[in-house]
């Protein structure tokens, strides 16, 4: 998984990194920007809920999670249909529905564990034990897509979560309060979400590699909306009953659609272009956001340190994108997906593995949904990505 730090450092050739790095600034750019972003979405998406917390006399994290399903949804199923045909959606979905099935429910749980944690355990718990999905996306990419870590990516992971723990230094220095009403349980939940978060990257992003972005969203919405539609119908009927539809409520919460709605449809694209490892790292830096938004919103101070730990995050992204992973021999042999064939170019890039098209030898209608997927304007793109790599 890892290959030998000595050996690694022998054969490192930091000039060749570097001039690789000015080769594809450009791309380096771009999925930074990505990146930070979806990292500000999850700023977002955390003071919305906060705000919402604070007006709501019933707590309905279940129902936000729905209107941003079916939004995705009700956007993404009409495009997948114009653009691919009835018929070979019903093909795609055939061969893989229990994969879109399997991405939607370890989504809608993250969601709802993690938002449970935040009821029972610290913030400071939290942010500590939302660092685990890292380790978990690791070894799942290791296992699903074949990744091959150098000690470089390692090292980056450290220095990322190095800049994560000033942060919460930082926090406690400024005498911040972090109380817990049960923090076993809300540990347990946020051990549980952040797990499923892991599932639900690296799933996604084995996913995207093969299909469209807008195919993958348009399935996560359908399943999410009805997963997620049972489980609000179960758990919060009552409470949708009681529920008092203020215009602070209505504008919080149509906010916090939008903006989930803007990190589905965004996320995709640095899983094809990077990877969810990649991922993960740059999301780190959402805990920095929100502490410019307390700074404007609640007059909290800044100190240098929290500056010191946004360097060393975005230090640890840019270590690992400029050093590129090895490619794998082939990816996991996933019933449904296309498979690298021989024939086939697996290509290193700096935050992750590309493969050019192929046909799945397991599907009914290969020929077809191969020549489909090639005359997809996403996936012709993401070829040229390829080729200007190779």
């Amino acid at each position: 998984m890892v290959c030998s730090p000595l050996r690694a450092l022998r054969d490192f050739d930091l000039l060749e990194a570097l001039r690789a790095l000015g080769r594809d600034w450009k791309r380096l750019v771009l999925i930074l920007a990505l990146g930070q972003i979806l990292s500000l979405c999850i700023t977002s998406t955390s003071v919305l809920s906060n705000k919402l917390a604070e007006w709501q006399t019933v707590t309905t994290p279940n129902f936000q999670s729905f209107l941003v399903y079916m939004l995705l949804l009700v956007v993404y199923m009409p495009l997948t249909l114009v653009r691919l045909g009835p018929r070979k959606v019903w093909l795609n979905i055939r061969k893989r529905y229990y994969w879109y099935m399997f991405l939607a429910l370890v989504d809608v749980e993250g969601n709802y564990f993690v938002i449970k944690a935040y009821s029972y355990t610290s913030l400071l718990s939290c942010m500590l034990l939302d660092t685990w999905t890292l380790p978990c996306v690791m070894i799942l990419a290791y296992f699903l897509m074949r990744a091959r870590y150098k000690w470089t990516h390692i090292l980056s992971v450290l220095i990322c979560l190095g800049g994560m723990g000033l942060l919460i230094k930082g926090d406690m220095d400024a005498g911040k309060n972090y109380l817990a009403k049960d923090a076993v349980r809300g540990d347990i939940f946020m051990l549980i979400g952040a797990t499923c978060y892991a599932l639900s990257n690296t799933t996604e992003e084995f996913i995207v590699r093969h299909r469209p972005q807008y195919e993958t969203v348009a399935w996560l919405g359908f399943f999410g909306t009805v997963i997620n539609g049972v489980q609000m119908a179960i758990i919060e009927h009552d409470r949708l009953k009681h529920m008092i539809w203020t215009k602070e409520i209505v504008g919080f919460t149509i906010g916090f659609d939008f903006v989930m709605f803007v990190l589905y449809s965004v996320a995709p694209f640095l899983f094809r272009m990077s990877s969810a490892t990649f991922y993960n790292l740059s999301i780190l830096t959402s805990d920095f956001y929100g502490l410019i938004f307390a700074k404007y919103m609640f007059h909290n101070p800044i100190t240098p340190i929290y500056a010191g730990a946004f360097v060393m995050i975005v230090a640890g992204l840019l270590v690992y994108y400029i050093i590129p992973q090895a490619a794998p021999e082939h990816m996991a042999r996933i019933y449904g997906f296309r498979l690298p064939i021989p024939g086939d170019r697996i290509v290193s890039q700096g935050a992750g593995v590309a493969t050019a098209p192929a046909a799945s030898r397991d599907d009914d209608d290969s020929r077809s949904m191969a020549r489909s997927d090639v005359s997809d304007p996403d996936f012709k793109a993401q070829v040229r990505d390829v080729g200007a790599l190779a």
